[in-house]
C-alpha cells in the first residue's frame, strides 16, 4: 500500500447484522480507514429496512437465486479490493458469535489472499468449521471496533497489505 493511502477495510457479516456493519462502516470511516459492505447493507441503510426477509427473495422463490449468486461475487470483488476484512459477529438465532457459509468462504478468500482478517467478537464454539476459522489466525477485537487501528498497525507490516 503507497504510503500516505487510506487502508481500505472490507466488512464481512450476516445480512442480520447489517445495521451494526453500517454503525461499524461509520466508526471506521471516522477513523481514516476507507470501508467497503456489502451491497445489501448500504441498501439497507437507503431504504431504513432491515427486515432481512425483504431481501433475501430466493427462499421463497428459487428463480432469484441468480440474486445470491450476483451478490456473492460482488461481495468476493470487495474483499479482493481490500487491504484486510473485518467480521462482524453476533448473536443470532440463539448462537453466539455467529460466523455462517458465506462470510467463511469470505474469509478464506482474504486468508487465500494473505490479507489480515479481524474479528469484532469471539469465534463461535458451536460451528463445524472451528478448526478452519482458528487455523486462519484472526484478530479478535473482542468486542471493541475502537481496537482495530492498533490491531492493524502491528499486523500490517506483516501481510501483504
Amino acid at each position: 500500500m503507497a504510503k500516505g493511502t487510506k487502508p481500505i477495510i472490507t466488512i464481512c457479516a450476516s445480512c442480520a447484522f447489517y445495521r451494526t456493519v453500517n454503525d461499524v462502516q461509520d466508526t471506521l470511516t471516522g477513523m481514516g480507514f476507507t470501508v467497503l459492505v456489502p451491497k445489501l447493507a448500504t441498501e439497507m441503510k437507503q431504504n431504513n429496512d432491515y427486515e432481512v426477509d425483504h431481501y433475501k427473495t430466493w427462499f421463497a422463490d428459487p428463480n432469484d437465486l441468480p440474486k445470491k449468486a450476483a451478490l456473492m461475487h460482488g461481495h468476493f470483488n470487495e474483499v479482493a479490493k481490500a487491504n484486510a476484512i473485518l467480521v462482524v459477529n453476533e448473536e443470532k438465532k440463539g448462537r453466539q458469535n455467529y460466523i455462517g457459509g458465506n462470510v467463511l468462504m469470505e474469509m478464506a478468500l482474504a486468508f487465500h489472499e494473505d490479507k489480515p482478517i479481524f474479528v469484532l467478537n469471539e469465534l463461535p464454539d458451536d460451528t463445524p468449521y472451528d478448526e478452519e476459522l482458528r487455523g486462519m489466525m484472526p484478530t479478535l477485537l473482542h468486542g471493541d471496533v475502537t481496537k482495530l487501528p492498533d490491531a492493524w498497525k502491528s499486523l500490517a507490516k506483516n501481510h501483504k497489505a
